[in-house]
């Protein structure tokens, strides 16, 4: 079985220490900061710290804007590894946020002309940040279990549905701004004392399902929503992000520990490529689970029912 490279678009959020780990590779994008100058989109802090990237972000937002790899760049990125002699799985963050999904099925295209024995697999994760590194992660493991590059894009396609978002976002404006929130009308701003919560819809954009008043009842509200979502939490690797939220972050790991027992919990970062469209403030976590509704029907019903608790 002829080996393959796992390789995500910088809107993975996967840290340098976790792509070691899982032997993930990704393709960089373009980031332009407040001087105007466009600089490579990393999954690193090169150019700031997290702290020193979150407070300017929070006081100029609009003076930074992203832009995914082109396809010339995925090309290249193609090309590298045929002709090191692996074949390619690309995951894309999803479609409905970006068009990076179709500049990487051009790039395939591209790259098979010139080497048509190649196999390259394009799949649109419907995720973007840790949700979409977990889909990443999810992979690694699947591959070092001795599935082949079908095997695991398959498992993949009938599985990212399976991939939620559970926690809270101090600000929507961000994500509303950049079209990363299916129902802003009804909860937008900044709201003071009040956790909006969070979750994916079918196409990854983030949609509020509920609001707690302060933190003791948003980590109850999330906890108990995680409980009657999840499944085989023994068996998992939880990512938690945050966005200058280390504090409640490691509480927070602390109590899906002591409740769920899984396999492993990680704290990580989200980095400025997907930071300039979240914002500060975020703390969610990120887990396998039951296949979330076409129309977050059902999502929406046992939020309803832990706030009423």
């Amino acid at each position: 079985m002829k080996k393959f490279v796992i390789l995500p678009d910088v809107t993975c959020d996967l840290s340098e220490e976790l792509r070691k780990r899982f032997d993930i590779e990704y393709v960089k994008g373009h980031i332009v900061f407040p001087d105007n100058i466009e600089r490579e989109g990393v999954l690193e802090w090169k150019y700031c710290t997290r702290e020193e990237f979150y407070k300017a972000l929070k006081s100029n937002p609009n003076a930074y804007s992203t832009s995914p790899a082109n396809i010339d760049e995925f090309k290249e990125a193609f090309v590298k590894y045929i002709k090191e002699g692996y074949d390619v799985l690309s995951l894309t963050i999803s479609s409905a946020l970006s068009g990076t999904y179709n500049f990487a099925l051009k790039a395939r295209d591209l790259a098979l002309e010139e080497y048509p024995d190649a196999k390259i697999i394009c799949i649109d994760s419907q995720r973007y940040s840790n949700g979409f590194g977990l889909i990443a992660i999810w992979a690694s493991l699947l591959r070092e279990e001795g599935k082949s590059i079908e095997e695991v894009a398959e498992l993949i396609e009938k599985n990212k549905n399976n991939f939620h978002e559970m926690g809270w976002l101090d600000d929507l404006s961000f994500v509303a701004k950049k079209g990363r929130l299916s129902n802003s009308k009804a909860f937008f701003g900044t709201l003071i004392g009040i956790k909006p919560l969070g979750e994916f819809n079918h196409q990854g954009l983030t949609t509020v399902l509920g609001k707690a008043k302060g933190e003791k009842k948003a980590y109850q509200a999330i906890l108990n929503y995680i409980s009657k979502t999840i499944e085989n939490p023994s068996e998992q690797i939880i990512l938690i992000a945050q966005t200058n939220h280390m504090k409640q972050a490691l509480e927070f790991k602390e109590m899906l520990n002591e409740k769920f027992h899984p396999k492993e919990i990680i704290i990580n970062d989200v980095f400025p490529s997907c930071g300039i469209n979240v914002g500060p403030g975020l703390m969610a976590a990120f887990y396998m689970g039951k296949p979330i509704s076409e129309d977050l029907k059902a999502e929406t019903d046992i939020m309803n029912e832990v706030l009423q608790k």
